[in-house]
């Protein structure tokens, strides 16, 4: 029977290999870098808010980050911030984008088990540059049929995606950590969408599951991914 799924997109951070860990990490490093000027959850909040402020203008990666955190440096002390400070930070931002690519377990079986029957796709957000970085390190760039970094995922946009590199958007599923990004939309567009939770995930990336959608799912790790297919193939 052919499956109603042909096309089959994976989220790339947190989803095939680690990333957040790395922003919380370094963000521990900025609250002690200014730890005599805020209290580590007041520097946190308004880290947050710079963020949010700055999406529009920095989009989605390390780069942003690092601005916000410069932004947010330069408010908490009223502007009187040490230059050593912003040179620590913009270190801890260069040693983000060096990083050595980490896999999360099962992500590389995976992407080999979909690119077998299905068109697979690499959907993204984040820095141009760093992502392709990424891709190239984590030795699965061969398994993909495309690959889009894009500024957002909205329903537009995969159905943008799902349309070029496959049949439709009904007619691909999409799999990801983030609930806000990576499931929502693809499952406001007719699609389908596969939630893999990993460890702590960004505030703004937070959101409610569509539990009662039908071709909503959730997995405990991408290690079940393959019988996932193999039920909605029979079905």
């Amino acid at each position: 029977m052919t499956s109603k799924i042909t096309t089959i997109g994976f989220d790339a951070d947190d989803t095939l290999w680690a990333n957040e860990r790395f922003f919380q990490l370094t963000q521990n490093r900025f609250a002690e870098l200014l730890s005599d000027f805020a209290e580590k959850e007041h520097l946190e909040d308004r880290l947050l808010e710079a963020e949010r402020r700055n999406l529009g203008h920095y989009g989605f990666g390390v780069k942003g980050f690092v601005l916000s955190m410069i932004e947010t440096a330069i408010e908490v002390t009223g502007e009187t911030v040490p230059a050593s400070v912003i040179s620590e930070l913009m270190d801890a931002g260069r040693e983000m984008l060096a990083h050595p690519i980490e896999l999360l377990p099962h992500a590389a079986e995976a992407v080999a088990y979909a690119a077998q029957s299905h068109t697979v796709l690499l959907v993204t957000k984040g820095d141009l540059l760093d992502q392709e970085r990424k891709l190239a390190q984590s030795g699965l760039g061969d398994l993909f049929d495309g690959v889009e970094i894009v500024s957002d995922k909205t329903t537009a946009v995969y159905h943008r995606i799902f349309s070029q590199h496959g049949e439709c958007v009904s007619r691909g599923l999409m799999v990801g950590n983030s609930m806000k990004s990576d499931v929502l939309p693809m499952v406001h567009a007719g699609g389908w969408g596969v939630y893999v939770p990993h460890g702590q995930v960004w505030a703004l990336e937070a959101a409610e599951p569509p539990t009662h959608a039908p071709r909503y799912h959730a997995l405990e790790s991408l290690h079940q991914f393959p019988q996932l297919i193999q039920s909605l193939t029979e079905n």
